[in-house]
């Protein structure tokens, strides 16, 4: 995906958040993340908005902590995140493509990393925000969902702090039923290895140990553990869907 369509994303999904949370309420309780209510989700992801246009706005070439979250409530902290999500998208709009700044995770250009990794976390807690509210969903696209699954296996979980561990070595593949995509993940006791695979080599008979496949929306929206394992289908050992389900979740610190 190119940043103008992650910008168009994050610009989608800020907006689906915030009307979401003001039909759920601040007090609303979170189902997709156990012991928040709304007012927690806001006050992260505001937050986090805030934190990333400080890199992208101001060029930080250094870790920076975050600013914090506000006493805020009600009505001022919509206000408060309409502000910061306004921030960060006017701060990507306008950055240059030749921008200098900190990155976490392997990227084409900083840039594109802010641009991407603040789509996909402003996709998922609008998720959030939609699961508190109730009712359906709002979709994900296919492409999106496709970028988010590389940003989450190739990226996050290639890091030393990837808590998807096994005893013995296993392997994990992801496979997307509506656009052919795949990915074999190796599983031991050091950071998972996952690689794209060619669609020929995701039929082979016994190549795995477990297989989770779905559709590209359901499989992003399953590994970020904001969907239930019953939304994809699981082939061979559940022990190690399980072991994604219970293991994987990405924290702020």
């Amino acid at each position: 995906m190119e940043t103008t369509d992650h910008v168009k994303s994050l610009v989608d999904a800020g907006h689906l958040l915030t009307s979401a949370a003001q039909q759920a309420g601040p007090g609303a309780s979170v189902p997709t993340c156990p012991g928040w209510q709304v007012r927690n989700l806001l006050r992260h992801t505001g937050m986090v908005h805030r934190w990333a246009s400080a890199y992208v706005a101001e060029g930080h070439t250094t870790y920076h902590a975050g600013g914090g979250e506000p006493d805020l409530d009600g009505g001022e902290l919509l206000d408060w995140f309409r502000e910061g999500h306004g921030l960060l998208v006017n701060a990507l709009e306008s950055a240059p493509a030749d921008l200098e700044c900190w990155t976490f995770l392997p990227a084409p250009s900083p840039l594109a990393f802010w641009a991407r990794r603040q789509a996909h976390e402003t996709t998922i807690h609008r998720v959030d925000a939609e699961s508190a509210r109730g009712g359906p969903l709002s979709p994900v696209a296919a492409g999106q969902a496709l970028d988010g699954i590389d940003e989450l296996l190739l990226g996050f979980h290639a890091r030393p702090k990837s808590r998807v561990r096994t005893d013995a070595p296993r392997t994990l593949r992801v496979r997307a039923t509506d656009t052919g995509d795949a990915w074999t993940v190796q599983l031991s006791s050091e950071p998972p290895q996952a690689v794209r695979e060619p669609e020929a080599d995701t039929h082979r008979p016994g190549s795995v140990d477990c297989e989770l496949s779905g559709t590209a929306e359901g499989l992003y929206l399953t590994l970020w553990n904001r969907l239930p394992l019953t939304a994809v289908t699981v082939t061979g050992d559940r022990g190690l869907a399980r072991l994604w389900c219970e293991n994987s979740g990405v924290t702020w610190s």
